[in-house]
């Protein structure tokens, strides 16, 4: 008789879980139909419309000459490329709303265009990559020159994975590239190629206008990938990516601490400042150890996660001690 019960129960439960398969299989179909429908013509196919450009566009404040053909195809490439890699652009939108408005107000205060700020996306996607030619951070320096443009880079600070420095460095390499070329197009084309390599082929060319020349292809194609970001994040929706405010990273609460002094362990620091390591090198990448020797004296701007946003359980187990035998040398 148990063994009677015991399997129907088993049968009653294997029919409620199929009943809730059915139910939500009918339901993820009739969501699949619905957008399916709204992008289907009258054929009943699913339809993908060409991507219309407007006759005037700008990029950092210059005018682009869609009316050339290789102009408007070059640009309909990278919208296409863009707007159909959709995990990648969705991406893109979700970790700019945590890291745009932190960049956003340097550009500001510093009178350059603030389509720079795609520069950065198209260079990192806003991550503290390393390219193969050994490039880091956001704005993707080299160590030379990110030196030239006074940042910090040593075995313990690297101030190109700092977004606030290495923004303001980006800014100077601009600033320089633009009063050089007398076209900020020209310096964003300059910060792919380098500046001295751009000036050969405008010499050669006689030419000092980037929709004019003839370049790589990676630096023939890198402004309009910034320009095809940019008008995909204007206007998102007209594009295909309708992605709701709560889906968007949003910016990480936190708190400065100013410190003019060595950290013999960061570890401990972290902890005397009621968060952990982990936290403390997710705000901090550029702290690049597990100590800061300040032996200048130099002031660092620590950022410290807000408690509230995360919570943060403090390790206080204690070290382990290495000299201690092995468990199972102890059970022996």
């Amino acid at each position: 008789m148990k063994f009677l019960k015991a399997v129907l129960q088993v049968f009653v439960q294997i029919a409620i879980v199929a009943v809730v398969a059915i139910i939500v299989s009918s339901y993820v179909i009739k969501l699949h139909e619905e957008q399916c429908a709204n992008n289907q013509g009258s054929s009943g196919h699913l339809v993908v419309k060409p991507i219309e450009i407007p006759s005037q566009i700008t990029f950092m404040g210059e005018r682009v000459p869609v009316e050339n053909f290789d102009t408007r195809e070059s640009l309909d490439r990278e919208l296409q490329v863009n707007m159909f890699w959709h995990s990648q652009t969705i991406m893109l939108l979700k970790r700019a709303n945590r890291y745009f408005p932190e960049i956003e107000p340097i550009l500001k205060e510093n009178n350059v265009p603030d389509d720079l700020k795609y520069i950065a996306l198209i260079e990192s996607g806003l991550m503290n990559v390393t390219s193969p030619s050994g490039a880091k951070g956001f704005w993707q320096f080299l160590e030379g020159t990110a030196k030239e443009c006074l940042l910090e880079v040593n075995n313990e600070v690297d101030e190109r994975y700092n977004v606030a420095k290495a923004t303001q460095a980006a800014i100077r390499y601009f600033k320089k590239q633009n009063d050089r070329f007398g076209s900020w197009t020209m310096a964003a084309a300059s910060y792919n190629m380098g500046g001295n390599g751009l000036a050969k082929q405008v010499a050669r060319q006689k030419c000092n206008n980037y929709y004019d020349l003839t370049l790589g292809e990676e630096t023939e194609r890198y402004v309009f990938r910034a320009l095809a970001i940019k008008m995909i994040f204007e206007n998102p929706t007209q594009f295909g990516f309708n992605i709701p405010t709560e889906f968007l990273y949003e910016p990480i609460p936190c708190r400065i601490v100013e410190v003019d002094s060595t950290i013999s362990n960061i570890a401990d620091f972290a902890f005397s400042q009621g968060t952990n390591y982990k936290m403390l090198k997710v705000l901090n990448p550029w702290l690049r150890d597990n100590k800061l020797t300040n032996r200048k004296g130099k002031t660092y701007q620590i950022k410290i996660i807000d408690s509230a946003y995360r919570n943060v359980v403090i390790d206080t187990l204690p070290v382990a001690d290495s000299t201690a035998q092995p468990i199972d040398a102890e059970l022996k």
